[in-house]
C-alpha cells in the first residue's frame, strides 16, 4: 500500500501565532496544510478570507488542499489558484452543475477534489469519479472543528473505494473531520489515502509528536 498522507487542517491552529503554527507543519512529518474556507452560508460558520490565505501561501513550504465550504464555488476558483492552491475541494451539495465546476479548476492545472456530506449518498459521485482526483468524506457535519466523528464513515470509506475500484478510477480518499490516532488505522484499512487532522493535532501537548503518529500508523 503507498504510503498515506497527512494533512493537518489549519482551521484549529492558534491565529495569534500563524506564522509559528505553519512553520511546525512546515518542519513536521505531514505532508499537505488542509485550509478550510468558509463563507457562514454553506456552512454556519466563517473561518478566514483573503489577507489569511495570503499569510498561508507566503510561509507554507507544502501543498495546499484548499477545501471550499461555499456557495458558487465556481466564482472563486480563480481566486484561490492565484493564491498557489495544488488541490481545490467544492461541495457536490454546493455545486449546481459539478461537471462545470470540474472543468473550470481543471482548466487552471490544479488537482480537483470533491466533498461529500455524512448524510450524501456515495453513489452520487458515480459519474464523476473518473474526472476527479480526489473524494473529500467528511467524517463530521461541516462547519466547526472538533467535532465527534461518525462512525458510519469507516463503511462509507470502504464502499467509496469500491466503486472507486468499480470505476477503474485512479482517485484518491481523504477523510475530513474527527480522525484522531484511535480511527486513522481502520480509516486506512478502508481505502483513505489523506488524513485531515485539526483539533488532534493542534490541540495536542505536542503536535508534532501527534503528527509523526499519525504518519506512522500501518508501518
Amino acid at each position: 500500500m503507498n504510503k498515506h498522507l497527512i494533512a493537518p487542517s489549519i482551521l484549529s491552529a492558534d491565529f495569534s501565532k500563524l506564522q509559528s503554527e505553519i512553520e511546525m507543519i512546515n518542519n513536521s512529518d505531514a505532508d499537505w496544510f488542509h485550509i478550510d474556507i468558509m463563507d457562514g452560508v454553506f456552512v454556519p460558520n466563517i473561518s478566514f478570507g483573503t489577507p489569511v490565505m495570503k499569510a498561508i501561501s507566503k510561509y507554507a513550504k507544502k501543498l495546499l488542499d484548499v477545501h471550499l465550504m461555499i456557495v458558487d464555488p465556481e466564482r472563486y476558483i480563480e481566486h484561490f489558484v492565484n493564491f498557489g492552491s495544488d488541490i481545490i475541494t467544492v461541495h457536490f451539495e454546493a455545486c449546481n452543475d459539478l461537471s462545470l465546476v470540474i472543468k473550470k479548476i481543471k482548466k487552471f492545472k490544479v488537482k480537483v477534489g470533491v466533498a461529500i456530506n455524512p448524510d450524501t449518498e456515495i453513489s452520487v459521485l458515480s459519474n464523476h469519479i473518473k474526472n476527479i482526483d480526489m473524494v473529500c468524506l467528511m467524517g463530521v457535519f461541516p462547519g466547526f472543528s472538533g467535532q465527534k466523528f461518525i462512525e458510519k464513515t469507516i463503511h462509507r470509506c470502504k464502499e467509496l473505494s469500491e466503486l472507486i475500484k468499480d470505476k477503474n478510477s485512479t482517485c484518491i480518499i481523504e477523510i475530513d473531520g474527527g480522525v484522531d490516532s484511535e480511527n486513522a488505522k481502520i480509516l486506512l484499512e478502508n481505502g483513505a489515502k489523506v488524513l485531515v487532522a485539526g483539533s488532534h493535532v493542534f490541540k495536542s501537548e505536542n503536535p508534532l509528536k501527534t503528527i509523526s503518529k499519525l504518519k506512522s500508523i500501518g508501518n
